[in-house]
């Protein structure tokens, strides 16, 4: 599970022996020092490490979350605190509103963002460009989600990837694409879907070597994006 803990100790004793050679990253979604304090030595004990490479502000959506964690008493303190004891090497965050990911990315010297990058959002939700256009100014790393996202689930359809809150991409042509559009933009990384099935499909479609996409197929991919509610979109 996510959230309880589980997969945090199974992954401990998954890395013990191995963690030196594995870039390990974690989240917190708490908006206080005192909270994020608690909950970065609480995931380090489950995963049997001292240290975190990466440690991230998860879900940074509204501007309560933005005026919390950033403000005086806020998760911010606690992750700088936490990096200057060499606790965490790196820090980021993600987040699900443009918005607030360009005026995060403004407010502090992050390394790392963590967002969607999606071909359904560029194309119909003007989402994730302007994030991409601040992380480069700003010289922070890209983290994409959502490569196979497609849209929204209908009301009372059959859901074959329960994992997935939205409707992902399961054509094998249009996987090639959607990951292959994501992959192109300059970013440093992307995380394949949670469902073990689309979590292989997504490295097959790269499994060759990576292509970015050429003129024509951006061109496919954009066309078939019409008509699409996308899962995310801009103010």
């Amino acid at each position: 599970s996510y959230w309880n803990g589980e997969a945090e100790e199974k992954l401990g004793i998954a890395l013990e022996g191995v963690r030196k050679d594995v870039f390990l990253a974690c989240k917190t979604e708490k908006r206080k020092k005192d909270e994020a304090e608690e909950a970065l030595k609480q995931s380090l004990e489950r995963l049997k490490t001292d240290y975190f490479d990466l440690y991230q502000l998860h879900a940074m959506t509204t501007e309560e979350d933005f005026n919390t964690a950033m403000g005086t008493g806020g998760a911010i303190e606690a992750f700088i605190e936490a990096r200057e004891k060499g606790l965490i090497r790196y820090i980021g965050f993600s987040a699900h509103s443009a918005e607030i990911a360009v005026k995060l990315l403004d407010a502090f010297e992050f390394d790392s963002v963590l967002f969607p990058f999606n071909w359904v959002c560029f194309k119909n939700g003007n989402f994730g460009p302007q994030v991409i256009s601040k992380a480069k100014e700003k010289g922070t790393g890209l983290l994409a989600l959502k490569a196979m996202a497609k849209t929204h689930w209908a009301e009372n359809e059959e859901r074959d990837y329960p994992k997935c809150w939205y409707r992902p991409v399961t054509d094998e042509e249009e996987i090639n694409l959607a990951v292959r559009f994501t992959l192109s933009e300059p970013i440093t990384a992307a995380i394949p879907p949670g469902d073990i099935r689309l979590f292989r499909k997504a490295i097959e479609a790269v499994a060759d070597g990576f292509k970015p996409l050429d003129d024509e197929e951006r061109s496919i991919l954009m066309k078939r994006a019409e008509g699409l509610n996308p899962i995310f979109t801009a103010v």
